[in-house]
């Protein structure tokens, strides 16, 4: 597919945190529509280029919700972007613990982060549903596994990860099973997104630390495994 949206935002690629996030926010709201008056809770937002980018892009107010980011730079940041009127607010949160009135949000997306705190089949119904209006929906994009190799990762993996941040990601199945078990939510599709190449290059690219630890394993043919999936669920 075509980034014409996400491609407006290269001088802010020095932001991102893995795999490019913008390219995977453009795919998953693809001909999503949003009013300008809606509420979106983006979960796990880092930096808040993506929170940023679903606001001026597809025009709701956007809350930024992350627990290990700093609110205030975050803050400063979307000042500097010309957000006003508050179109985009910092929030520290835990996603275990969100710090919401019920029924606040009209939606809520996750970019790159589910995968930390979602995999409790209880998840969704406990954690979040109190907080997502009646018909909202949750759009996720989570990096996975081609397929589920139950602990014995290709070497080419354990270049730049170990196990246990290995045992974070898994396959398409795995999450259409966990996510089809909510009681409060419908799945409505789940996938294997097209946007993955692209994402990857765009993050090795990028000289911080972590984006060329990295390198050791894609550059050993660990992109041969990995790939990114998208849900959408509605409330119930």
């Amino acid at each position: 597919m075509k980034y014409n949206r996400s491609e407006k935002y290269q001088r802010l690629h020095e932001m991102i945190m893995g795999p490019n996030p913008l390219k995977l926010a453009e795919e998953l709201l693809e001909n999503r529509e949003f009013k300008k008056e809606d509420l979106v809770c983006d979960l796990g937002s880092g930096t808040g280029l993506t929170s940023l980018f679903i606001h001026k892009e597809y025009g709701p107010r956007v809350i930024a919700a992350d627990l290990w980011s700093d609110s205030i730079e975050n803050e400063k940041f979307f000042k500097r972007e010309g957000v006003v009127n508050g179109g985009v607010t910092a929030v520290k949160a835990d996603a275990t613990s969100l710090p919401f009135e019920e029924n606040t949000f009209d939606a809520i997306t996750c970019i790159d982060s589910w995968n930390y705190f979602g995999r409790d089949k209880a998840f969704l119904d406990e954690k979040i549903s109190p907080y997502i209006k009646k018909g909202g929906k949750i759009y996720l994009a989570i990096t996975a596994m081609e397929k589920e190799f139950n602990g014995k990762y290709p070497e080419c993996l354990l270049l730049s990860w170990n196990k246990e941040q290995l045992e974070y990601i898994k396959d398409l199945e795995y999450w259409k099973d966990v996510l089809s078990s909510s009681k409060s939510f419908d799945l409505i599709e789940c996938r294997k997104m097209e946007t993955d190449d692209e994402a990857w290059n765009d993050w090795l690219k990028e000289e911080n630390e972590y984006a060329v630890g990295d390198r050791k394993s894609m550059e050993s043919g660990a992109g041969d495994y990995l790939c990114f999936i998208m849900a959408v669920l509605e409330k119930k």
